[in-house]
């Protein structure tokens, strides 16, 4: 019977220590979506490369979704990392970081990394790129990849907006790298959704970018800023955010 007593307390200690630490983290989620008729996007001329023809490639400066939903908006927090308290299960996050030269464009078109991350310019095409990789601050990089080939760089400071990737050999190629000090950033998938997991709980400071409209500059976001009051778990969430046709106007 004291051993059925030990093990039932055991397990109570172990559960209220699991609630104590879900208790310090909390999930922000959302969906961007355009408000207004979303303009018809742009057919790039990829004639220079006769075999990018078959891949019908469009501007990725503004991809709205069938629903409004718009892809490619990144939130990240930008509260200073000495104020910033992060969990222990994003302490290691992964070595490398990849984006392709594929079908004639960059894959993924924004790509958040930490700083100490590697990242890794694949080129799985038939055909040569070059990759040319700008740091506000840093060295940058403009390495030529042959097929099948990579090249890699690190990043060596943070970025309040991201940083350009273009090809020069196919000038249509573009792409935007984000360097964070910190894991808590996301990118809206196609439908406009995003989520950022283990939020330590507290005031935060959070920055919103697109790449048509630069910062999200809205009345309730000046500069695309705005402070949030993260609470523990799943019940932080912006809900539905709609972006005025005119922000994209740039």
């Amino acid at each position: 019977m004291r051993n059925v007593t030990m093990l039932i307390l055991g397990v109570s200690l172990s559960l209220c220590g699991a609630a104590s630490a879900d208790a310090q983290w909390g999930n922000l989620k959302g969906k961007f979506v355009f408000d207004g008729k979303a303009p018809e996007p742009k057919t790039l001329d990829t004639t220079k490369e006769p075999m990018c023809g078959a891949h019908k490639l469009v501007d990725e400066k503004l991809v709205v979704g069938p629903d409004g939903g718009i892809k490619d908006v990144a939130i990240f927090v930008r509260t200073k990392k000495a104020d910033l308290k992060v969990n222990p299960a994003l302490a290691n996050p992964p070595a490398e970081v990849v984006i392709d030269n594929k079908n004639c464009r960059f894959e993924p078109h924004l790509v958040p990394i930490l700083v100490g991350q590697t990242l890794v310019v694949k080129n799985s095409d038939a055909f040569s790129h070059n990759s040319n990789l700008t740091e506000l601050g840093g060295a940058g990089a403009n390495p030529l990849i042959a097929p099948a080939n990579q090249a890699t760089y690190k990043y060596t400071r943070p970025q309040m907006i991201p940083q350009p990737v273009a090809c020069n050999i196919h000038p249509w190629m573009k792409a935007q790298v984000l360097p964070r000090d910190n894991p808590y950033f996301a990118v809206s998938k196609p439908d406009g959704t995003f989520e950022i997991k283990d939020l330590p709980v507290g005031k935060l400071e959070f920055q919103v970018w697109q790449e048509g409209a630069g910062n999200v500059d809205t009345k309730a976001w000046p500069k695309g800023r705005f402070t949030m009051d993260i609470k523990a778990g799943d019940s932080n969430d912006l809900g539905t955010v709609k972006l005025d046709a005119k922000l994209f106007n740039k």
